[in-house]
C-alpha cells in the first residue's frame, strides 16, 4: 500500500496563472505490505484522505493506492479522530508563533495608486501620439505646450504625469521606514505573552473552546478579539523540484521563480513571492515580524476576548485535520488581534495541532489570496 500525495499549490498572485496548465507535483510513500484485507483494516487507523481542488483548479489531495490504484475508502469506518504526530515544519516554528506586527496600511493604498497612473501615463503617451493628426483637422492640442526647465523644453503633460509616478514610490520608502522603525520600537519593549488553555483536543468541524488571559494590557491597546483559520502553507521548493523532476540548479518548473537569497533561513519560502509577499523587516528577528498569509485559508469564528470560556466557530468548508508533510501542510492556528491607538493592530499567533474528521474531507474550489502581507483582512 502507498500513500500518494499530489499538489498543484497556487504561485504568488494566482489569479495571474492558469492553473489547468500547470504540473501537478506527485509524491508517493510505501507505507506497507501485505493482503489486501489486511491492508484495507489497516487504514482505520490512519488520516482520512482529502482533496482540496480538482484537476483543473488549485490542488492538494492525500490518497491511497493499493496495486498502484487509488482505494475507494469512501466504505471505510475509521475508529477515532486520527491527530497527526509530524514535528512542525520550519515555517511555523519561524514565521507562524509568536507576537506580529501589521504593515502600514500606506502599501495597500499605493499598490493601486500605482496600477491607476500606469493607465494615465499611457492615455498620455497616446494622446501626444494622436496629437499632429488632431491638429491637423483644426482640433486644438491640451497640455501639448512645452515648459523649460533649466536647459531643456519638457511637454507639459510631463511635468504633470511624472511627479504622479513617482510620489507612489516616496510613499512606499515612508512607509517601509514606518515599519522598519515600528520593528525597532517593537523588539527593544515586547508585550508578555498571553495564557491561553486550549479546552479538548481541536478537531475540524468542531468549534474551538478556549480561554485566554493577558497578564500585560498596555494603555494604548483598545479591542481585543479572537478568531482561528485553517489554510495551506507553501510546500517545500526542494520537493517540489524532485516530485516534478527538476534539479535545483536547473531552470524552475512553471509557476516557480528563481530561489531568492535568504537573510535568515533557508526553508521559509517556496520561492515565489520575488520579495513582494512582505514590507522592509528587521534582519534581528528570525523569520521576521510580518505574518504572511497562507495563500489557500478560510477563518473561523470571531470572538472578543472575555473573562471564561470562548467559543469558536469553525471554518464552513470541509477542511481536514492538521498535516506536516514535506509536500503537503495544512495548518491552523488561532490569532490574537489587538487593536491599538498607533501602530495597527498587534497579532498574537498560536498554532493549532487539529484532530481529523471521522470522513474524506472534499472542498470543490478552495478559497485563494495573492499572497501579500498587507492584503491579509484579519
Amino acid at each position: 500500500m502507498q500513500l500518494e500525495q499530489r499538489i498543484r499549490f497556487p504561485p504568488f498572485e494566482s489569479y495571474r496563472f492558469i492553473p489547468s496548465e500547470l504540473p501537478i507535483a506527485t509524491h508517493k510513500i510505501v507505507l506497507e505490505t501485505g493482503r489486501k484485507e489486511e491492508l484495507l483494516q489497516s487504514l482505520t487507523e490512519r488520516t482520512p484522505s482529502f482533496r482540496l481542488g480538482g484537476v483543473d483548479t488549485w490542488l492538494i489531495e492525500q490518497r491511497y493506492l493499493l496495486d498502484g490504484k487509488p482505494v475507494d475508502d469512501s466504505k471505510i469506518k475509521w475508529d477515532s479522530h486520527h491527530l497527526e504526530r509530524s514535528k512542525k515544519p520550519l515555517v511555523v516554528k519561524k514565521q507562524r508563533d509568536g507576537w506580529y506586527l501589521t504593515p502600514n496600511p500606506i502599501h495597500s493604498a499605493v499598490r493601486g495608486f500605482i496600477s491607476k497612473t500606469v493607465v494615465i501615463l499611457l492615455l498620455a503617451l497616446g494622446y501626444l501620439f494622436i496629437e499632429p493628426v488632431l491638429s491637423s483637422f483644426g482640433i486644438p492640442g491640451v497640455g501639448t505646450g512645452t515648459v523649460r526647465i533649466g536647459l531643456l523644453d519638457y511637454p507639459i503633460l510631463a511635468v504633470i504625469i511624472v511627479p504622479l509616478l513617482f510620489s507612489p514610490l516616496a510613499l512606499r520608502v515612508g512607509a517601509n521606514l514606518a515599519d522598519l522603525v515600528q520593528q525597532q520600537n517593537f523588539i527593544k519593549s515586547p508585550p508578555e505573552k498571553p495564557i491561553i488553555e486550549i479546552i479538548g483536543q481541536p478537531l475540524a468541524g468542531n468549534p474551538l473552546k478556549l480561554k485566554m488571559h493577558l497578564p500585560e494590557v498596555r494603555d494604548d491597546w483598545n479591542k481585543i478579539q479572537l478568531t482561528w483559520r485553517v489554510g495551506s502553507l507553501s510546500p517545500a521548493r526542494e520537493e517540489i523540484f524532485r516530485a516534478l523532476g527538476h534539479a535545483d540548479s536547473k531552470q524552475p518548473p512553471p509557476g516557480l521563480t528563481t530561489e531568492l537569497p535568504h537573510h535568515w533561513e533557508i526553508g521559509l519560502d517556496d520561492g515565489t513571492g520575488g520579495g513582494e509577499e512582505s514590507p522592509m523587516e528587521q534582519h534581528e528577528v528570525k523569520g521576521g515580524l510580518f505574518l504572511r498569509p497562507m495563500r489557500i485559508m478560510e477563518f473561523g469564528g470571531k470572538r472578543e476576548l472575555k473573562d471564561g470560556e470562548i467559543t469558536l466557530e469553525p471554518p464552513k468548508l470541509n477542511w481536514p485535520g492538521t498535516v506536516s508533510s514535506p509536500i503537503i501542510r495544512i495548518h491552523w492556528e488561532l490569532i490574537v488581534t489587538i487593536q491599538r491607538r498607533k501602530g495597527g493592530p498587534l497579532l498574537w499567533v498560536l498554532p493549532l495541532a487539529v484532530r481529523h474528521r471521522k470522513e474524506i474531507s472534499r472542498i470543490e474550489s478552495p478559497p485563494t489570496n495573492d499572497g501579500r502581507t498587507e492584503s491579509d483582512s484579519i
